[in-house]
């Protein structure tokens, strides 16, 4: 496969050489390629190899604060491998992937465990107060929710892309739904890069969205 990312290539090997002692048992190329494919799925609209580029550059962002980094980004890289719009299995398999995938290359049973816990918490965003690695992706994974007005309605049009399949009022009705979730919370950011720097921006476009969502 050849991808529009090679920066992506070079990011996933860095990574791997970061929690590998030595040489990694097989070449990490391959599967940085599947996932890149995966990434790549015709059906995506949003989480494509743009959103895993955008979460790694937020995890540069957020560097400081979760206490294991490197697993942290390989977890970004796995978040959203398996993605179905219909389905409810997505961060599930998706760590399962990992599972399978990050032994074969030399990663240790703890930190596989880890990243795949990682990858599960995607279907919350509701870490723990002490969990540093769950606060970082977690904040990475919505800091587009604080991109600009022209980008964050980028993203709502992806999004709704993606559930193309879903008839026009339903999905206003589950989107809605969702956004009134968010805005619920007593924080969308649990950093506190993200408190500072994304928590209102987001708000604000949330509330956007879901105004413009309203008959």
């Amino acid at each position: 496969m050849t991808t529009p990312y090679p920066e992506l290539l070079q990011r996933w090997a860095a990574t791997v050489a970061a929690l590998v002692p030595g040489a990694a048992p097989v070449d990490p190329e391959p599967y940085a390629r599947n996932l890149l494919g995966r990434w790549a799925e015709p059906h995506r609209a949003y989480h494509t190899p743009a959103h895993l580029a955008a979460v790694l550059g937020h995890l540069d962002t957020l560097a400081d604060h979760p206490a294991d980094l490197h697993l942290v980004r390989l977890a970004a890289w796995f978040h959203d491998a398996v993605y179905h719009p219909e389905r409810d299995t997505n961060e599930d398999r998706s760590a399962r992937l990992a599972e399978r995938a990050l032994p074969e290359l030399g990663i240790g049973e703890k930190e596989t465990a880890e990243v795949a816990r990682l990858v599960r918490l995607t279907v919350t965003h509701d870490p723990e107060p002490d969990d540093t690695n769950g606060e970082a992706l977690c904040d990475a994974d919505l800091a587009v929710l604080a991109a600009s007005p022209e980008d964050y309605a980028a993203y709502a049009a992806a999004v709704r892309t993606e559930y193309g399949f879903v008839p026009d009022p339903d999905f206003r009705t589950g989107r809605a739904a969702v956004l009134t979730q968010l805005l619920a919370l007593p924080r969308l950011f649990r950093t506190p890069y993200g408190a500072r720097h994304w928590e209102d921006a987001a708000r604000h476009n949330l509330s956007t969205e879901l105004a413009l969502l309203s008959p």
